[in-house]
């Protein structure tokens, strides 16, 4: 074989060994950098975000706060109605207009799908702490697929963005009136909050496609001083 005919070979051997040496924990070191660092997300004690969704073509705005590692609390405001969803180190609770706008507790796997939203930059942050194993699945066009297995063997698919190390897209099984669906939440519009932290302000979920909303955020508050018992629900 001629030298040149040896171009091909070798440089496929070189992108295929660049591929294979790009692991999991490296995907997870250099999307925690890209958000801020390690250091930095260690600082954020809370999270405020003012937000706007658009739910039956409707415009609902609504709030969202986070106390790391503690508590996770959204409302929104739709029609004169107030629905809220809340999730702490404890269990979960919500308030649904149309079952009467009383608080429920969760169900248990509900709560599963969503509690790793009390945890300021998601499973992805401190993962092996919690219990939780990691692997890369592959690569395809919505970037890097990682598979979460928590503890109580909930799957999570999150899907990094090769050129920014943002999470493109996450998937995971979730609850809609009752019935499991899977749930595929897409983030985007990416900015830098003043603390040097970077949030998605745009957050697109589909429910199976049986119902989809946009949330936009508006306005986002690192560390301001939240009141733990928020998370707590209403007698």
């Amino acid at each position: 074989m001629k030298p040149k005919n040896l171009i091909m070979p070798v440089l496929a051997l070189l992108v295929s060994a660049s591929l294979h040496a790009q692991t999991a924990e490296d995907i997870v070191a250099k999307h925690l950098d890209a958000i801020g660092g390690k250091d930095k997300i260690a600082q954020i004690k809370s999270l405020y975000m003012e937000t706007s969704s658009q739910i039956m073509g409707n415009d609902a705005p609504g709030t969202t706060t986070i106390l790391n590692g503690k508590g996770f609390r959204t409302e929104v405001e739709f029609n004169g109605n107030k629905m809220i969803q809340c999730v702490s180190d404890k269990g979960g609770w919500s308030v649904n207009p149309m079952n009467g706008g009383t608080a429920e507790a969760m169900p248990d796997e509900q709560y599963k799908s969503i509690k790793d939203q009390i945890s300021i930059g998601g499973d992805l942050v401190n993962y092996a702490d919690k219990g939780i194993k990691i692997s890369l699945v592959g690569k395809s066009a919505d970037g890097y697929q990682l598979k979460l297995t928590s503890p109580d063997s909930t799957e999570t698919s999150y899907y990094i963005d090769p050129a920014t190390y943002y999470i493109s897209k996450m998937v995971k099984k979730g609850d809609m009136m009752g019935q499991e669906v899977e749930v595929t939440t897409t983030y985007s519009n990416y900015q830098k909050t003043d603390f040097g932290y970077v949030v998605p302000f745009q957050v697109d979920i589909d429910f199976g496609g049986a119902f989809s909303m946009t949330t936009t955020v508006k306005k986002v508050e690192v560390n301001k001083a939240v009141d733990p018992t928020l998370f707590d629900m209403p007698k």
